[in-house]
């Protein structure tokens, strides 16, 4: 008989290392060993903390658009400052629709392809305004900085040119405090590339799952 992993229906909303213990139930669930990992966004710190967990299970981690905290702080930029971001979860809290399409077209940042912030408003459209509030609070205000030295899994960074949710400067940060992590710098703009350029996401994927562990 084929094993499932036994996962709650209920939806909800966790801090990071919650959402981390998930993916390691998963993985104990169906004896997962050597995982390729690729997360994007929050999801790429999820990863980190399953890791640094359990590395046993992992074989690399593919951290797409990473940033582990979202507020400046000294010596690091992390794109936003801290009334930014009160200023944000204000907005998304009075009018979650209006934010959502104010929000979407900044995020996947490509102007000329209005397209795909349409597309990602509807996604936003479509999700549970309390869910999203939720998620949007323990998103921007977390900070898991510290645990990227505890990773000892392959690593692969990938970051945009251009991305006004996780700078270059933070991929950079990343890669230094992952030792022995590779960091590419992906032909794209926007926080979402595997929407608006999968071509070059897709391609340094592939190349680095397929190299050495």
């Amino acid at each position: 008989m084929e094993r499932r992993p036994r996962i709650a229906a209920a939806p909800r909303i966790a801090a990071p290392q919650i959402a981390a213990d998930d993916v390691l139930r998963i993985c104990r669930e169906l004896e997962l060993r050597q995982v390729i990992f690729v997360g994007h966004s929050v999801s790429a710190m999820m990863g980190v903390l399953a890791a640094v967990r359990e590395p046993e299970r992992f074989g690399k981690l593919i951290l797409l658009c990473p940033s582990p905290r979202y507020v400046d702080d000294a010596g690091y930029r992390g794109g936003f400052s801290q009334a930014d971001i009160d200023e944000l979860l204000e907005s998304l809290d009075s009018n979650y629709l209006g934010w959502s399409a104010t929000m979407a077209p900044v995020i996947m940042g490509t102007p000329g392809r209005p397209e795909l912030g349409e597309e990602l408003a509807n996604s936003f459209c479509r999700t549970d305004p309390d869910i999203a509030r939720s998620f949007a609070r323990v998103t921007f205000l977390s900070d898991n900085r510290a645990d990227l030295a505890r990773v000892t899994t392959a690593t692969l960074v990938l970051q945009c040119s251009r991305d006004v949710i996780a700078p270059p400067e933070v991929g950079e940060y990343v890669r230094a405090q992952i030792l022995g992590a590779v960091l590419v710098t992906l032909p794209a703009t926007g926080h979402c590339p595997q929407l608006s350029a999968p071509e070059a996401p897709l391609a340094a994927i592939a190349s680095f799952a397929a190299g050495p562990r």
